[in-house]
């Protein structure tokens, strides 16, 4: 049962984002490389984070209970704060890199558009991200021992599973608005971006009552999948027509043209 429960999870978790990595990244070299890249660069922010909340904890004398939650709220809200910052960190390196690239190119048009670079960056963070969110908790889940024999709740494993992989979503829908945003010097959308992140994180700390933090997390990812979706250049046509499977000759023209 606990095999089950390992492998059900880590598909749950990162099925989603596996499945979009190996249509739309696998094959191209370039894209591989900037999803490692962004991976580093969200490593970098949580050693960072880590580092600081390690010195705030040491400075503190941890006495009270209300002294340790300040202290753990105090370091989501800086490991959030700090992955935004990377975020943005990121969007400058690969605004030139991007430029290089077109330097050393013979043709004139970009290697990988900024909404490709937003969604492959976006990609990698939510993998690292998720990576360290239940890592543990799916090694915890092989056993030995029983969820829930002391009367706490059983869907520990599989919560935690669902809301890795709202995590990851919301990673690549926050990279792809926080990059158009960037683009268009649009600072509220910015801000949008931070909060919700904020929000999402803060939800957290109303578990072990799951379904505090599971729906509004998904509310979040619904609506910044959408968010995402006109960013990247959607409309509600293209939509009808995917999902319709009509005018294919339409949606390949459109899909060349970018």
């Amino acid at each position: 049962m606990t095999t089950a429960v390992f492998f059900g999870c880590t598909f749950i978790a990162f099925g989603p984002a596996a499945a979009l990595f190996l249509f739309t990244i696998a094959r191209d070299p370039l894209r591989v490389i900037f999803l490692i890249a962004g991976a580093f660069f969200w490593l970098v922010s949580l050693l960072l984070s880590s580092l600081v909340w390690f010195i705030a904890v040491q400075a503190s004398n941890k006495e009270s209970a209300s002294q340790q939650k300040g202290l753990l709220v105090f370091g989501v809200v800086l490991s959030v704060l700090l992955q935004e910052v990377f975020r943005f960190a990121y969007y400058k390196l690969l605004k030139k890199a991007n430029q290089g690239l077109l330097a050393l190119s013979q043709e004139d048009t970009m290697p990988i558009s900024v909404r490709q670079l937003a969604y492959v960056s976006g990609l990698g963070f939510g993998f690292m991200s998720g990576s360290f969110s239940v890592v543990n908790i799916l090694a915890d889940s092989l056993g030995p021992g029983t969820v829930g024999i002391h009367g706490d709740s059983q869907h520990y494993f599989i919560s935690s599973a669902f809301m890795t992989m709202a995590v990851i979503l919301l990673h690549m829908f926050w990279g792809v608005v926080f990059f158009d945003a960037c683009e268009k010097q649009k600072w509220s959308s910015v801000a949008v971006v931070v909060g919700s992140h904020l929000f999402v994180s803060c939800m957290t700390f109303l578990n072990p009552q799951y379904e505090g933090s599971l729906i509004p997390a998904y509310l979040v990812t619904l609506l910044m999948g959408g968010w995402a979706f006109f960013c990247a250049g959607g409309s509600l046509r293209n939509l009808k027509l995917c999902l319709t499977c009509k005018d294919k000759d339409f949606l390949l023209a459109n899909h060349r043209s970018r």
